[in-house]
């Protein structure tokens, strides 16, 4: 298996920001090789916080410490990989957005429509039309109450998820905003505040991962809690969670440098990925897109770590190539891709070329 990657990386020159881009193929033996593909002017962003792709992969978005979100064509990054590219500049930014006064804490794009929302650490939810070239602000604006740490939409895109510092998911209604609370909560401490959530691929239930440590499964219909696993990463935080395509089971991470593997029904333990450590930063583990291998970030050796599903064995560690670990690792849901984010400036795209 060989993988390429492309990532854009901004430093100051002469006074002036120069996004370089530049490629690198990664072997199976480690062994990177780098060159220098282009560089252009470019506004300079700090860490780039989040990511996420669009359901049909032909997008992905970032969102940073500086405010801004940046949206990525898929195809023109692919076009910057190619050695032979005779077009000139490629251009993968299409869209800059700046609307927040605080930083980007997660985003989402709508199931079916042009839309992109982010969630920000000044209580808002805003929604993007990226179908606008000119459109630099948001169309509409949630106000929430607390820090909006994470945002889902549902599958029908007509109701979306905000884990915010409050202990419960706040569920709003697209087109009224109305907000709905769940009344039938466990017992949750006043370090209840939630890290991750996510929506099934049916909307059936919702997953969340909080910084008590705890995984807790909602009914996506009644917003009850149907099953809490308390301690699931001990006294450390959750950082995310995931459903796998089917709804059986749920992909954890923690800050106790453990990535576990739930099965929904019973709330039983199936499978322990180790290997990384992760203690600081909001560490992500994720599925690639066929759900055979899981992907992570090891913070001390600054590598990717990623290990096959079923048997949970390591098969491979990547350097990042980030200055410092990654915080965020998002992959595609349609092909043998994912992005990286680092707090260096840089983003990276990784592909498969086989």
């Amino acid at each position: 298996m060989i993988w390429a990657h492309c990532y854009l990386q901004l430093m100051a020159q002469s006074q002036l920001p120069v996004l370089h881009l530049l490629i690198s193929v990664l072997h199976r033996t480690q062994r990177a090789h780098q060159k220098i593909f282009q560089s252009m002017k470019h506004g300079i962003f700090l860490s780039t916080r989040c990511a996420r792709f669009s359901p049909d992969g032909r997008f992905v978005a970032t969102g940073s410490a500086d405010t801004s979100i940046k949206l990525f064509e898929i195809s023109k990054i692919k076009q910057m990989m190619l050695s032979d590219a005779r077009d000139g500049p490629v251009r993968p930014v299409i869209r800059t957005f700046y609307d927040h006064i605080q930083p980007i804490n997660d985003l989402d794009f709508h199931p079916q429509n042009t839309v992109l929302i982010s969630g920000a650490k000044d209580h808002t939810i805003k929604f993007f039309d990226f179908s606008k070239a000119t459109a630099k602000k948001a169309f509409r604006v949630i106000q929430d109450t607390h820090n909006v740490r994470s945002v889902s939409f549902h599958p029908s895109g007509d109701f979306l998820l905000a884990g915010t510092d409050h202990q419960i998911a706040h569920l709003y209604d697209v087109n009224t905003f109305q907000c709905y609370l769940s009344a039938n909560v466990p017992e949750i401490g006043m370090n209840g505040a939630i890290n991750q959530v996510r929506y099934s691929s049916t909307g059936g239930m919702y997953v969340t991962a909080s910084k008590d440590g705890a995984i807790r499964l909602w009914d996506g219909v009644t917003a009850n809690c149907i099953r809490s696993i308390v301690g699931a990463h001990g006294t450390a935080e959750s950082t995310s969670a995931t459903f796998t395509k089917d709804q059986r089971f749920v992909l954890s991470c923690g800050k106790d440098s453990s990535i576990k593997l739930w099965e929904v029904g019973s709330g039983r333990l199936v499978k322990q990925y180790v290997g990384a450590t992760h203690t600081q930063l909001r560490c992500q583990a994720v599925f690639n897109e066929t759900e055979e291998f899981v992907i992570s970030i090891d913070e001390p050796s600054n590598e990717i770590i990623i290990w096959d599903a079923l048997t949970a064995e390591k098969v491979a560690r990547w350097p990042s190539n980030h200055n410092g670990a990654p915080r965020w690792i998002e992959h595609s849901p349609v092909e043998a891709a994912f992005i990286s984010c680092g707090t260096d400036r840089s983003v990276r795209f990784w592909k498969d070329t086989r």
